[in-house]
Order: C-alpha cells, then sequence, then structure tokens
C-alpha cells in the first residue's frame, strides 16, 4: 500500500488544488452539468478545509451580485462605458438600501426607475429644477451619476449585521454621443476636402482635413468619456466611503437642517 504523505499545504496551495480537482472533476465527465449545492452544503464543505461560515457568506454574496465574476468591460474605440464599486458595509441591507436610495435622489439628481426587495435601479431626472442644478453645479458638484444612462445598487444580507453592497453605473449613452461627435467631425472634414479638390489642391493634402478631424474627434471622444467614467467610479467609492463609516445612520448629517444646526451650535453663546 503507497504510504501515506504528512506534509501539509499552505492556503494558497490549497486553493490552488481545489480550483484545479474540479476543473478535473468538470471535464472528465464525472460531475452532472446540472449537479448544484445550496449555501448551507457550501459551508459544510468549507468548513472540512477551514473556511470560515462569515468569509463563505461574503463571497457567495459577491458571487451572487457578479464582484467575483465581473470581468473589465473591453474598452473599445471609445474607452469603458461602465463603472462599478463594491464592499461590504455595516448595517440591515434595507437600510443601507434606503440609505443609498436617499442619496441618489438628493445629492446625485436620480429618480427610481425600478424598485425591488434587494435591488434599486435609478435614472436621471428630467426635470427643470435637476437641469438648472446640473448646470450651475449648485454645491460645487459635478453630479457625475446623473449622467449616466441607470445607476444600480444591489444589497446582500451578511451575518453580523453586515451587507454586501455592489453599485453599477451604465454609460451606453455616451458610445452614442461619442459616434456622432466623431461622424460630425468627419463631416466637416470632408466638407473642407471637398472644397480643397474642386480648387485643384493635390489630393495628398486635400485628404489632410478630413483625416485629421476625424482622429481629433476620436481623440477628444475618448477624453471626454474617460473623464466621466472616471468621475463616476469616485463618486461610487465616496458613496460606499460614507457607508462604510456609518455616516448615514447619523440623523440629519446629510439635510440642510442639520447643517444649520450644527452651524447654531458653533456659534459662541451670550453670557
Amino acid at each position: 500500500m503507497p504510504k501515506e504523505s504528512g506534509s501539509k499545504l499552505d492556503r494558497a496551495s490549497l486553493e490552488r488544488v481545489l480550483a484545479r480537482a474540479a476543473e478535473l472533476q468538470g471535464t472528465s465527465g464525472d460531475a452532472s452539468e446540472a449537479e448544484e449545492f445550496t449555501e448551507q452544503q457550501l459551508i459544510d464543505l468549507g468548513k472540512e478545509v477551514g473556511l470560515s461560515p462569515q468569509h463563505l457568506r461574503q463571497a457567495l454574496a459577491e458571487e451572487r451580485t457578479g464582484s467575483i465574476a465581473h470581468a473589465e468591460e473591453k474598452s473599445g474605440v471609445f474607452g469603458r462605458t461602465a463603472a462599478r464599486a463594491s464592499r461590504t458595509v455595516p448595517g440591515k441591507s434595507a437600510d443601507v438600501l434606503a440609505a443609498i436610495d436617499a442619496w441618489m435622489q438628493r445629492q446625485e439628481l436620480l429618480i427610481v426607475k425600478r424598485h425591488h426587495a434587494d435591488r434599486i435601479v435609478w435614472e436621471p431626472h428630467q426635470g427643470f429644477v435637476a437641469g438648472v442644478k446640473r448646470a450651475l453645479r449648485v454645491g460645487g458638484r459635478d453630479y457625475a451619476l446623473s449622467l449616466a444612462h441607470e445607476v444600480s445598487a444591489t444589497v446582500i444580507d451578511l451575518e453580523e449585521g453586515r451587507t454586501h453592497v455592489v453599485l453599477d453605473a451604465d454609460y451606453q449613452n455616451l458610445r452614442r454621443r461619442s459616434v456622432q461627435q466623431v461622424a460630425g467631425s468627419g463631416v466637416v472634414g470632408a466638407a473642407l476636402t471637398g472644397s480643397a479638390l474642386i480648387i485643384s489642391v493635390p489630393a495628398v493634402l486635400a485628404a489632410v482635413p478630413v483625416v485629421a478631424l476625424t482622429a481629433a474627434g476620436v481623440v477628444g471622444s475618448r477624453a471626454y468619456q474617460r473623464h466621466v467614467i472616471t468621475r463616476a467610479q469616485l463618486a461610487l467609492e465616496q458613496l460606499l466611503d460614507r457607508l462604510e463609516r456609518g455616516e448615514f445612520g447619523r440623523r440629519g448629517a446629510d439635510t440642510l437642517l442639520g447643517a444649520i444646526v450644527a452651524a447654531a451650535n458653533a456659534l459662541p453663546r451670550g453670557r
């Protein structure tokens, strides 16, 4: 009989061995494609290899919301058209989602598009007042999320009063804007090229306007789209920062009345 090896594996080696074993079983035909596991079965399996239930539940939450499997979007000609941020924060999922909803509507000028128990999708508010606030950058904000096609938040309860949050901002509308901008630049360049050919300018020189203006349109569109996505990513991360610090649990901290009360309390009291 073969002698049992007494060597031990570190955590990284264990993860690689488990992943490889799952891959081999999946390709050998030994496992049914329809085989599924319940959350409790996965937790029990994890316990056998020394994984804590808390970390397993968080990993399951990240898998359900796509935090693990989410791949970087292909940039294409004009760059990325989406921003995503995820984190585990303190609080119950219902309270966390309500806080996010209040922030999106008040601070980012969005309105609810769809509302589910653990997920809300918003779209930009198209009202006159909202448009004025964006144009004037009221409060020094750039309202980066209000430029999105839609913004969504998904929350999943974890144990011990913690919630996994995934925020997504979809800017597919930027791609249409970029295509229109490049097409407009190309039309202007083509008109200039046509005019140059009419007055007998050599074809090589006459082609410069259409090539240069089209290229400038692409570069400008990429720069604008990169700026918007970067600002959106920052806005999502900042919101998660506030949730992580528990700032939304401080009643009145984010309201005008709260600011007035805080300023009044800071004034010196008369004797």
